[in-house]
């Protein structure tokens, strides 16, 4: 599949413009709490490179951004290293040496659930114990009417079936399990203007009315 022009076609300029101002908020009003000082930042399916271009780290810590799409380094900050990989092979990383591995809308991607445990056993490997894993994934209960809309989208996955696979993996223990967090798209509900990012992450009521993805936090044991 190309993957570039996939991509290039779902998302406007417009639109990276206006989800790079909402990631800056989801960074740095809530994803920020969970980035300790000093630590190794991973985000093996960066995309646009959203996440990891707006999480701040204190201190002496670093920034990592892998993914298949070729145009991922483009995107990619100054400081942020970047490298063309699998999820399930990130050679470039050492046993034990990253404090969080950062997820966002990526196991639908995978071809079966099969990979999904791949990726998740490579992630435990460049882990550090005590390291921190957090994913935000569409949850299959509440989006299955638009969950294959988008034509790359193979492996469903709810917030009860992703903690099965952690279990099935072993060495995670899941910290906290939001089932319904942000809405599904920025193409459909989502406040995607900044002040409203914030404003929806403050009033968590809504989250439970229009959230579709759930958000979790595992640690490496």
């Amino acid at each position: 599949m190309n993957i570039e022009k996939l991509y290039d076609n779902r998302f406007s300029e417009s639109e990276q413009k206006t989800k790079n101002e909402m990631w800056k908020v989801l960074c740095d009003s809530f994803f920020s709490k969970y980035i300790p000082e000093n630590a190794t930042v991973l985000d093996p399916a960066a995309g646009y490179c959203e996440f990891i271009n707006n999480i701040t780290i204190k201190g002496s810590g670093k920034r990592i951004a892998s993914d298949l799409n070729t145009e991922m380094k483009d995107h990619a900050s100054p400081g942020v290293e970047t490298h063309i990989a699998s999820a399930d092979k990130l050679t470039f990383v050492e046993d034990n040496s990253v404090d969080v591995i950062f997820i966002s809308n990526f196991l639908e991607h995978l071809r079966s659930k099969d990979e999904v445990l791949s990726v998740l056993t490579e992630f435990k490997r460049v882990l550090k114990p005590g390291g921190v894993f957090l994913a935000m994934q569409p949850n299959i209960r509440f989006v299955y009417n638009e969950y294959w809309d988008f034509f790359d989208h193979y492996t469903a996955l709810s917030d009860r079936s992703y903690a099965e696979a952690l279990s099935l993996v072993g060495g995670f223990k899941l910290k906290q399990m939001i089932p319904k967090f942000m809405p599904y798209t920025t193409k459909g509900g989502l406040p995607v203007n900044p002040f409203l990012v914030k404003m929806y992450l403050m009033f968590r009521p809504a989250w439970k009315i229009m959230g579709k993805q759930f958000f979790a936090v595992a640690v490496k044991e």
